[in-house]
């Protein structure tokens, strides 16, 4: 490409001309649900056995009673109540044992008369003239040498009793299962019973998943430096499933207008259409462009006044919705969730969800962009006074954030933010969310993440917030976690976490992890050198960049005391974890920074120690009882516990 060309692409590419009307929520649902019908896409007869998650199209009526036949529901005699009445066990009444035994399956043939009883089975055909079943416990037969045998009655029978008569259950032309209804193991026991082995079901609506980009690169593939792999297509795929969809998967497409063009034709062959990715102003989009070639009526939506996920498109061409979502995954989800799901619902044959909105409170202050409503996920913790929303601190482009969430708050667009303190409304993310049994709010740490697995695989669930050791100190402090793993060191006295001790708060000794600075192997700016000789060669070197961590994590503490005021290059960059810094060296978009010498081992990097450090937890002192709290206190101090912390490079 000639230099004149590439200049004049370089301005198209900043100048970002590409049409972006944005509107409100509700326009956007109205104009999308308005070229569309949102009922099932068609019906199909499957077995018994296929029709579990399916979706019942047609009422289901009984052609046969259940029971069909007056049963009994005890072993023991098929009798006349009026025969029973004054038995005692003291004063029994004797009755004359028929000569037939009543097994299930078999049908009586022996009329029950006055003053006679028959030996019936559970589940036994209840015979002619009787009324009533007596248990067999409730009996004794008389042992003589009579032509006949009696039976001795101890108590009394009331009609009916023992016995499930026809059509007690499911009557010959009831509706036993309703349009509508999703099929689960009881429902197929209700279809069973009444002798159905087929039954008609919504059809699942075929729906066509297709990533796109230069920049992604399907899972099990080796990753290039600027490649990411894609989740997308994987939990787009996966929610269709769970909605009562058939996801076919199409893979990915790159940025080219020829070959998104033939891919969204083979999805067209399909019920709906999803791609991911291209649907902003960016330089690279092309999704938009080749949706615009429809108008019948095409594009309806493109932007929503919303955060996160204001860059979707929604479109629809003979009749079906085809829908561009957000690149980064927790947009990518969100308006999946918000525009695409109740779509999918309708289609399948699903009623639209129901929602269930929970009262908590927020711990601290929120902010917002005025101009359009934001929903901040946010993970529920119990504290003393009820439940506290805590908002996870990740962007749109994080992958987890809808997986950790419990919910999401809602801020009005004309709102820049919400204080702490402020009574919110959570709208759940799926049904029954129930806080953790454990919860933990602090410093992130792989030691941490293996003890609280263990706690899971014995039973307690946990939940781990991580907001860094200052964060975690103030969450104990408000009673809004059980534990605060913390790292914190006192600068005056060098010691760890004890300074920081408030009343309400006690402290639990944990392990100990090796802080020091890690770099690229073989970079002769650190290599030969120890920690301390390092800080003072590169702390004024111009080229040597640092990757600093954030404001109140202990390692930040840590890294400004043993600078003592300088601010090498790179000093205001902050990784929000010892991974992040890891990763920025490993990737050469830093020199050094401090981190963990466990992860240094794991990214590869070379490690100059400077100083052991206390990974200790803070719990408030009211939660000490707890069973989960007492749990994760024994299991710190397990053989085995120590044992793998050892191994992993840490000290107890």
């Amino acid at each position: 490409m000639s230099e004149p060309d590439l200049r004049e692409k370089l301005r198209a590419a900043a100048r970002q001309e590409q049409f972006l009307e944005v509107v409100g929520r509700d326009e956007a649902t109205a104009r999308f649900h308005g070229h569309l019908k949102l009922e099932p896409v068609g019906t199909e007869n499957v077995s018994l056995a296929e029709s579990l998650g399916r979706v019942i199209a047609r009422d289901v009526v009984a052609a046969v009673d259940v029971p069909g036949f007056d049963r009994s529901g005890v072993d023991g005699f098929a009798v006349r109540s009026a025969d029973t009445i004054g038995a005692l066990e003291e004063r029994p009444r004797v009755l004359t044992l028929n000569a037939e035994v009543l097994t299930p399956g078999r049908a009586p043939e022996v009329t029950v008369e006055p003053g006679t009883a028959t030996l019936i089975a559970t589940g036994g055909m209840v015979p002619r003239g009787a009324d009533a079943v007596v248990m067999v416990e409730h009996t004794d037969v008389i042992d003589d040498a009579g032509a006949a045998v009696r039976v001795e009655f101890h108590r009394a029978a009331a009609p009916g009793q023992f016995i499930a008569y026809a059509a007690s259950d499911i009557a010959r032309g009831e509706t036993v299962l309703r349009a509508g209804h999703l099929v689960t193991s009881r429902e197929i026991g209700v279809l069973a019973a009444v002798g159905i082995d087929a039954v008609e079901v919504c059809r699942r609506p075929r729906v066509a998943v297709l990533s796109t980009g230069d920049e992604i690169v399907a899972p099990g593939s080796p990753l290039p430096p600027g490649k990411v792999y894609d989740s997308n297509g994987a939990i787009v795929a996966a929610a269709v499933r769970e909605l009562g969809g058939e996801p076919v998967e199409l893979g990915i497409r790159p940025d080219d207008e020829a070959a998104l063009i033939a891919a969204v034709a083979e999805g067209l062959a399909c019920d709906m259409v999803i791609l991911s990715g291209g649907t902003s102003k960016g330089a690279g989009d092309l999704c938009y462009r080749v949706i615009s070639r429809f108008s019948d009526p095409g594009i309806v939506v493109h932007g929503v006044a919303l955060k996160p996920g204001k860059p979707l498109c929604l479109a629809v061409t003979g009749g079906k919705p085809l829908v561009v979502l957000p690149g980064f995954p927790t947009s990518a989800i969100f308006t999946f969730h918000e525009f695409v799901a109740p779509v999918i619902r309708a289609f399948a044959g699903l009623p639209p969800e129901r929602r269930e909105a929970i009262p908590a409170t927020l711990p601290i202050r929120l902010t917002s962009e005025r101009g359009r409503t934001e929903y901040s996920m946010v993970s529920l913790v119990r504290t003393d006074e009820g439940l506290a929303a805590y908002p996870l601190a990740k962007g749109s482009g994080s992958v987890t954030a809808f997986s950790h969430a419990d919910g999401f708050v809602a801020i009005p667009q004309h709102q820049e933010s919400v204080e702490a303190g402020t009574a919110v409304s959570v709208q759940t993310i799926g049904r029954g969310v129930e806080p953790a049994d454990l919860v933990a709010i602090g410093s992130h740490c792989v030691g941490l993440d293996h003890l609280l697995g263990e706690m899971q695989r014995r039973g307690q669930s946990v939940k781990v917030l991580n907001v860094g050791s200052m964060g975690g100190l103030t969450a104990a402090k408000r009673g809004e976690c059980d534990l605060a793993p913390v790292h914190l060191m006192d600068p005056a006295t060098g010691r760890y976490n004890e300074p920081f001790l408030a009343p309400g708060l006690s402290l639990i000794p944990g392990y100990r992890r090796l802080q020091g600075i890690v770099f690229r192997k073989g970079d002769p700016r650190f290599e030969g050198l120890d920690g301390g000789q390092a800080l003072a060669a590169v702390a004024g070197l111009p080229d040597c960049l640092m990757i600093n961590r954030n404001p109140g994590s202990g390692t930040r503490i840590l890294t400004d005391r043993l600078l003592g005021g300088a601010k090498p290059p790179g000093y205001q960059g902050q990784a929000k974890s010892h991974n992040a810094v890891a990763a920025a060296v490993a990737q050469g978009r830093a020199d050094w920074g401090v981190a963990i010498s466990t992860v240094a081992a794991d990214y590869g990097l070379g490690f100059l120690p400077l100083q052991p450090e206390h990974y200790d937890f803070i719990i408030p002192t009211s939660r000490l009882d707890r069973p989960p709290v007492r749990a994760f206190i024994d299991l710190l101090a397990e053989p085995e516990t120590g044992r793998w912390l050892e191994e992993r490079g840490f000290s107890v």
